[in-house]
């Protein structure tokens, strides 16, 4: 069923967002749903990083150590589900605002699958060249970004003007995680946790 809504928001993603709005799904599902997407880019990363080596121009590859990159990938795995539990949090907040008053479940759905496209996008990794990962990430988010705006109106039962704003205070919010996550990593990388190289 995780795969058939993932195929949904890709093939047709507002027949999807009504699909998955009349189903009412459980708050277990949507976890399950995160926790399975957020495993794909961090093994992804975790092989390039320990056996293939990323490639930076015409450099040679960079090898992580084994405990070292199983340690970066577990801690982009918690990054990732806390983030997108932030912005669920962020969702559920806003939503009177907005005039919509969803449910807890209803914001981590909206989380959870408005951050697939980005989440899976991680799987670029397995060819890692700095700008393929780089385009491909950044055809995630743009990809995310459109889920969001479609998706907002129909999972919040707001009219597609509200949404509009609703889903820019959303990705507003999506991009100060995003430089939070980042700054974060930086922070913990120059206080001496920083990757260890092969």
């Amino acid at each position: 069923m995780i795969l058939n809504h993932i195929w949904g928001l890709y093939a047709h993603p507002r027949e999807e967002w009504k699909s998955i709005d009349e189903r009412h799904e459980s708050l277990t599902y949507a976890l399950s749903h995160i926790l399975l997407i957020a495993l794909i880019p961090c093994a992804a990363a975790y092989y390039a990083s320990a056996h293939i080596g990323w490639s930076i121009g015409a450099r040679e590859a960079t090898f992580l150590t084994q405990s070292s990159a199983i340690t970066l990938a577990v801690a982009m795995y918690v990054g990732m589900i806390a983030a997108t539990f932030a912005l669920a949090y962020l969702i559920h907040w806003m939503a009177k605002t907005f005039g919509a008053a969803p449910t807890f479940t209803q914001s981590v759905e909206l989380a959870a699958y408005t951050a697939t496209p980005v989440i899976m996008s991680g799987v670029a990794a397995l060819y890692p060249e700095l700008w393929f990962v780089t385009m491909a990430f950044l055809a995630g988010i743009a990809y995310s970004v459109y889920l969001l705006y479609s998706g907002v109106p129909i999972l919040m039962h707001i009219p597609e003007e509200r949404g509009f704003i609703y889903a820019s205070s959303v990705v507003t919010a999506g991009l100060i995680l995003m430089v939070i996550l980042m700054v974060g990593s930086a922070i913990v990388w120059t206080n001496g946790f920083g990757p260890q190289y092969m």
